[in-house]
């Protein structure tokens, strides 16, 4: 099949799981930026993107994704070494300006694989694994369920080396995009000069304005939780959803505003 016994059709299939990744790092930069402005309406998302058939479909595709462009990453970096020594992605021209981020895109690709596994860790393992596996993550005595993102968000960022670990990690990913952008479409047959340099700099473009306001929310998720308790974000959370008719108040809204309260449990 020409999609793996030949250099071209490798370099496709970098090409498309590249494509298909920008796309979702650009939902969940965007998906990111609903948890600043309307968090009721993020952790809506969080629970449409739960353990439904249709999140876990798109989870499973998501992963694959990954993975392919991993093997193939992986696939055409030895092929490469082989065929041309120290040049580090496929390409046949590389501009001056990128010319770091095309000799190391394995090691990019590497950090930025590290930063994705830490991420997956404090949210995905918490929130869609313990919803498929019907266990709650307990916090402080807290029991969270697996819909709240906001709660997890502020878990997360509280924590002091979060945001040094996401900006480091986000560096990486803009240097990485930033390449693959391009070259992903000089990959596919467009390597003009013309449209190169085209394509060079809507990649430039995008990047950096994803990368930027990822930055932006990590800071401001972190000042958020190191300024405000976290029990203040459960009872803005159970508020929030006993006013969607979500919750069991009767059961939960009341111990999660007790202060003497040693453990409080909040169940969907």
């Amino acid at each position: 099949m020409w999609l793996t016994c030949s250099s071209i059709g490798r370099k496709f299939v970098m090409a498309l799981t590249g494509i298909c990744l920008v796309l979702f790092v650009t939902f969940h930069c965007l998906m990111n930026g609903i948890a600043l402005f309307w968090p009721a309406g993020y952790n809506a998302i969080c629970e449409f993107l739960g353990a439904n058939w249709y999140a876990l479909v798109a989870s499973i595709g998501l992963a694959a994704l990954f993975v392919i462009h991993i093997i193939y990453a992986l696939w055409l970096t030895i092929q490469n070494r082989k065929a041309r020594g120290n040049d580090r992605y496929a390409v046949v021209t590389k501009p001056v300006q990128v010319e770091w981020a095309s000799q190391n895109m394995l090691v990019l690709g590497i950090v930025v694989l590290a930063f994705l596994v830490v991420h997956l860790i404090q949210f995905w393992a918490k929130m869609q694994l313990a919803e498929i596996l019907h266990c709650d993550y307990v916090h402080d005595g807290l029991e969270v369920p697996p819909a709240a993102g906001t709660l997890f968000i502020h878990i997360a960022f509280s924590q002091v080396w979060t945001p040094i670990v996401y900006i480091i990690g986000f560096i990486a990913l803009w240097f990485h995009m930033n390449h693959g952008f391009w070259s992903m479409f000089q990959s596919c047959g467009w390597d003009n000069d013309v449209w190169i340099k085209r394509f060079k700099t809507i990649g430039c473009w995008w990047t950096t304005i994803v990368i930027a306001l990822f930055i932006a929310q990590a800071i401001v998720f972190t000042v958020r939780a190191n300024t405000k308790d976290f029990k203040e974000e459960v009872v803005e959370y159970v508020m929030s959803q006993s006013s969607a008719e979500a919750l069991d108040t009767d059961a939960n809204v009341m111990p999660a505003c007790c202060p003497d309260a040693q453990t409080v449990i909040i169940a969907e």
